[in-house]
């Protein structure tokens, strides 16, 4: 499985779509459990959110419309952080430094968003 790693990726566009990607990958070896299936269907959705709305960002007409899609950005990778952690902390994982990994790549991204917004104002 192909998850983030040390090595930074400097262009987000790119790096998003790792992160959906590998949270993809991840998902795919986990119990087929109740709350397992209702929890990564929020992951997934969170995930891929987060690169759809930078690049929306990245598209924007106007200054209001770029903050508003990298608020949504960081918010989805918040979520993801959240979803990651819930599945992390519920099951006996046998690839649980893959859920470490992935958990520390969305705190990384929310930070990152963070950053773009602060520096945007």
């Amino acid at each position: 499985m192909e998850i983030p790693n040390n090595k930074p990726v400097y262009d987000l566009e790119e790096r998003t779509f790792r992160f959906a990607k590998a949270v993809r990958l991840f998902v795919k070896t986990l119990p087929k459990t109740i709350a397992n299936i209702e929890d990564t269907k929020q992951l997934v959705k969170a995930s891929g959110s987060v690169g759809a709305n930078y690049r929306e960002a990245n598209e924007s007409l106007s200054k209001k419309d770029f903050l508003m899609r990298m608020k949504i950005s960081r918010k989805e990778a918040k979520e993801s952080a959240y979803w990651l952690r819930l599945i992390h902390e519920t099951n006996n994982l046998k690839n649980a430094n893959d859920a470490q990994k992935l958990i520390q790549e969305a705190n990384e991204l929310k930070m990152i968003f963070s950053s773009i917004l602060e520096k945007s104002k």
